[in-house]
């Protein structure tokens, strides 16, 4: 690719310079530039680009791309003939100088896209596993790591940068893939990460409370939520797959069609495709589904009424990508657990040790039920341990406080990644939520401690719940990050505790 090549494929509003030497790479990390690579200099949240420009020219960048009319006139005047282009918006110029330079692999693979506060990650591994028990080749984007038609990568974000998602839909693309499963967070769609994917299907799981610390209020939550649906920044889907026991399912359906996307609605008791009814297992669940395409009883080793949704979402969406009916019948009872959400941690004890990524109020509550209904067979009592991320939405610490306390028996409160914050006064947060109701409670910042001290609480036939970091593997302090994986970390406390590991 040359310069000529890469100006027909942006939306500018200014050019100047030429070049005929060959593209190597697009770049918007000054400190990843090499000779030849076109430089993206973009406004963000925390820092621009724009500041590093230099730094991109030193280090061999064959033109630069900037949404900041100041540089575009400094470098017409400092560096005359210097290739540059002034646009508008920045990322989104980058999605297009990416998609160009790595030869538009997203026209290659049906994109579907899974949005939500709780459920994206289980609900997006469950449609690629759906998928893939059709024989088709996956990529997948998301929190805990990514797939690439088979091959595994650590993930760096939920949705990362357009430069980097079209490289990696490229090297998927490059091994056979031909379906691209993506979670959609509400930061990617408010900052135009997704510009260029055209979703065929669009999933929406729920909403509830987070992020505030970005969007400020739950309305505007909601509308980056329904920038996926409405058609006004990105395309509308093709098909639109919406929980209709949410409270803004209604009205996302209604924008959705009124972008012109198809729409199906799912949810318990509730939806076009839907559980007429449920029983909850000690291993699972025993579903009937019934939906315009058949009806049928599936049986499912997805524990809890969550993951009801959760399947029912993925579900929907396989079939609406094409997944016959039966397939996906005949599919279910092979799906397991995802990583980090709702995964057992044994060493032959003679309780339960669960970790889940639950760090919301709505998720610890619902995370908190449903150790209580596998309890209700036990007669043993519910643990709880949890914190609260620092640099976070404060206001909700109080309330994930109340939810453990009201759902819990015990709850040990200590640090999740305090960041710069100090772990004792984003404890302090948590207290009054607690101190509402009645429950026991002990504070410990220690992480591992707390853990150990959680566990050593526990007698026979009790659930301990290990709370808010689910697949992570550190732990984010004020002056470091160190390694931190709350399973690995229970076994060791069960170890100390005089169980063999398995």
């Amino acid at each position: 690719m040359h310069w000529h090549d890469l100006i027909a494929e942006v939306s500018a509003v200014g050019s100047t310079g030429r070049s005929d030497g060959a593209i190597t790479g697009i770049e918007y990390d000054s400190r990843h530039v090499r000779p030849g690579a076109v430089f993206v200099a973009m406004k963000g949240g925390t820092t621009d680009g724009n500041c590093y420009v230099d730094k991109a020219i030193a280090a061999g960048a064959l033109g630069i791309i900037t949404d900041s009319a100041q540089t575009f006139n400094h470098l017409t005047i400092d560096r005359p003939g210097l290739p540059v282009i002034a646009v508008e918006h920045g990322r989104r110029a980058l999605a297009q100088a990416s998609a160009a330079f790595f030869g538009h692999p997203e026209r290659r693979l049906a994109a579907t896209g899974v949005t939500g506060t709780n459920g994206k990650t289980t609900t997006a591994f469950l449609i690629e596993e759906l998928l893939n028990a059709e024989a088709r080749k996956t990529v997948l984007i998301g929190t805990i790591e990514y797939h690439l038609a088979g091959q595994v990568r650590p993930s760096i974000h939920t949705t990362p940068e357009p430069r980097d998602l079209y490289e990696l839909v490229a090297e998927g693309a490059a091994l056979g893939a031909s379906e691209l499963v993506t979670e959609v967070s509400s930061h990617a769609l408010d900052q135009g990460r997704m510009e260029g994917i055209g979703f065929d299907v669009a999933v929406f799981t729920n909403l509830t409370r987070d992020h505030l610390d970005y969007h400020q209020t739950m309305e505007n939550y909601f509308a980056a939520k329904r920038l996926l649906f409405d058609g006004t920044r990105y395309p509308a889907p093709r098909m639109a797959v919406i929980n209709a026991c949410d409270a803004h399912g209604e009205e996302l359906a209604r924008a959705a069609r009124s972008a012109g996307a198809e729409v199906r609605m799912y949810g318990a008791g509730k939806g076009d495709w839907r559980a007429a009814s449920f029983e909850l297992t000690p291993s699972g669940a025993t579903i009937l589904v019934e939906s315009p395409a058949g009806s049928a009883t599936l049986d499912s080793h997805l524990a809890g009424e969550v993951n009801i949704f959760n399947l029912l979402a993925a579900f929907t969406a396989a079939h609406a990508r094409g997944v016959p009916f039966d397939r996906l019948v005949a599919a279910v009872p092979r799906l397991r657990p995802v990583p980090g959400r709702f995964q057992p941690v044994s060493a032959g004890q003679p309780f339960t040790v669960i970790v889940d990524y639950a760090h919301t109020d709505d998720a610890l509550r619902n995370l908190t039920a449903l150790a209580r209904q596998m309890t209700g067979r036990t007669g043993g009592r519910v643990i709880t341990l949890f914190g609260c991320g620092g640099d976070r939405d404060r206001t909700k610490r109080p309330k994930m406080g109340l939810a453990a306390g009201e759902g819990s028996d015990m709850v040990v409160v200590t640090s999740d990644n305090p960041r710069s914050e100090d772990p004792m006064e984003i404890l302090a947060e948590i207290e009054p939520g607690l101190r509402a109701t009645s429950v026991k409670y002990l504070v410990e910042p220690d992480r591992a401690t707390a853990i150990g001290i959680a566990l050593g609480q526990a007698a026979p036939g009790d659930i301990v719940l290990i709370a808010g970091k689910g697949h992570e593997k550190e732990q984010i302090l004020a002056d470091r990050t160190i390694p931190f994986d709350d399973a690995e970390v229970a076994l060791r406390a069960l170890a100390a505790l005089g169980y063999a590991r398995k």
